[in-house]
């Protein structure tokens, strides 16, 4: 693996944190970070494992290669293989040859792939593990410390840049459910006034509505709302 410029490192590490306050669905930014890690470690590939908090799974979520195999659906528990081993130990590992690593889990499609070394650094925010990133070369290749050094500034970047983008979605979703409800509740206050509803009654008739024109009930209850103004003015 051919070093990297001084230059690159740090243009790499500024796109990162300029992806930290963008707008950027999480999908994009997954994209974004393994294809900016691959280029600035020149590696072949360059895998991002996002961990489950709730079921204790890593999931690969992006990669920029374009083989169709290493792109499907696979997931590891903690503790499991190569990515579980770095997540649970939250510590680099260097594997000189993977098909050689017994611990290395698809020696098929690195055999296939012509995978040879690999190093896999966890993705740490405050001690806490969010997820794991690899990097593979197809020459036998010793990772330097400077290496390693380099691709986990680039990991622990990304994971702060990917949990604002995560906790911005869980805070954009939270917001829409209270600005659902609260028009829930008023659209059910106008039938009880309006329809002499009891509250129970009001609710399942915007339900039934929702169900019957396959709108969700905070669509029902934007209809109902403007029905009733457009009826007051």
């Amino acid at each position: 693996m051919p070093k990297s410029s001084y230059k690159s490192y740090i243009d790499t590490l500024n796109k990162i944190s300029t992806a930290i306050t963008s707008d950027l669905y999480l999908e994009d930014m997954l994209k974004l970070i393994v294809t900016l890690t691959a280029n600035v470690m020149q590696a072949k590939i360059c895998a991002l494992w996002l961990l489950d908090q709730g079921t204790q799974e890593l999931k690969i979520r992006a990669t920029q290669a374009m083989s169709s195999d290493y792109l499907k659906d696979r997931s590891l528990k903690v503790g499991e293989g190569i990515v579980g081993l770095v997540a649970k130990e939250k510590k680099p590992l260097v594997i000189p040859d993977v098909l050689k690593h017994p611990s290395y889990k698809e020696k098929k499609l690195a055999h296939k792939e012509g995978l040879v070394s690999m190093v896999s650094v966890p993705m740490m925010v405050k001690n806490k593990v969010i997820g794991v990133i690899n990097c593979y070369t197809t020459t036998s290749y010793k990772f330097t410390k400077n290496d390693i050094n380099l691709l986990a500034t680039i990991a622990n970047q990304a994971a702060v840049a990917i949990e604002n983008t995560e906790l911005m979605v869980k805070t954009k979703v939270i917001q829409e459910e209270l600005d659902a409800r609260k028009k829930i509740e008023r659209a059910k206050g106008i039938l009880m006034k309006e329809e002499n509803l009891t509250e129970e009654q009001a609710y399942n008739l915007i339900r039934k509505s929702s169900m019957d024109k396959r709108l969700n009930m905070k669509e029902v209850a934007e209809a109902i709302i403007l029905a009733y103004e457009v009826k007051k003015s």
